[in-house]
């Protein structure tokens, strides 16, 4: 396709598109993941476990047994499809495609610690095997994306476009601890934030994880992801956000 043609299929990238984009992402409990050739000259397809960094990056687990590791580890240029297809024509439901950069994540660091805990927080069964030598914990770094909205709502994104605002650093240090607290005493909260500003029934919702720009729910197999209404660039106004949007689902109900 000539490039003048490719450009008048595209979308100018908005605030709309950008969120959409970040939704796609934050949700995923799975992805195809594309690998470069293998010995035989052929590139390779994989499903991944999904979760994210605070930051936002795209996290996987795989094992040194699966070919996608090796490959990885020969090659990390990848890319990665993420979006479920509903009912009917599943081209009409939204997907994106990351263009990435796959980084290994050592062991017995604070990153590792931070990302093993994301991870098993979408993923609780991973718990079995996470810690297995063979496996290990990737960074799947944007470089950029394209993401395909429905018919005729194509975007191409940058890594800039992707990347999460805010005080990241110091939402990190404050997540492990607000997640146990939220879950341990204000469930009620939690449900109002699954029903009333993401528009889900009624469930087991837990959080999961937060960001620097919004909280991630889980019930079962199920995902919700919400923004605060900015975010946050000081991580100490978290419990304040929190509570305003608690505040503002109660008034919800009436």
């Amino acid at each position: 396709m000539a490039e003048a043609d490719k450009n008048k299929t595209l979308r100018e990238t908005d605030d709309e598109a950008i969120r959409l984009a970040k939704t796609l992402i934050a949700t995923a409990r799975h992805a195809a993941l594309a690998v470069g050739p293998s010995g035989d000259g052929f590139p390779g397809v994989s499903r991944v476990q999904l979760s994210t960094d605070q930051d936002g990056t795209p996290v996987i687990l795989i094992s040194s047994l699966s070919p996608h590791m090796a490959a990885l580890d020969r090659a990390p240029e990848s890319a990665l499809l993420i979006g479920e297809p509903g009912k009917g024509d599943p081209l009409a439901h939204p997907r994106i495609t990351l263009r990435t950069v796959a980084a290994r994540i050592a062991r017995n660091t604070d990153d590792h610690g931070r990302i093993r805990r994301r991870h098993l927080a979408r993923h609780p069964k991973a718990a079995l095997y996470a810690d297995f030598g063979d496996f290990a914990f990737f960074r799947l770094v944007i470089r950029s994306a394209s993401l395909n909205g429905g018919f005729g709502k194509a975007y191409e994104l940058t890594a800039a476009d992707l990347a999460l605002a805010g005080d990241i650093e110091g939402t990190a240090a404050l997540e492990h601890g607000a997640v146990v607290h939220m879950n341990n005493d204000h469930a009620d909260a939690i449900a109002l934030y699954a029903q009333k500003l993401a528009g889900k029934k009624p469930g087991g919702w837990q959080l999961l994880t937060i960001d620097s720009e919004g909280m991630d729910l889980g019930d079962g197999d199920q995902r919700a992801r919400i923004f605060y209404p900015q975010p946050l660039q000081r991580a100490a106004d978290l419990r304040k956000v929190l509570k305003q949007m608690a505040d503002m689902a109660r008034a919800m109900e009436n």
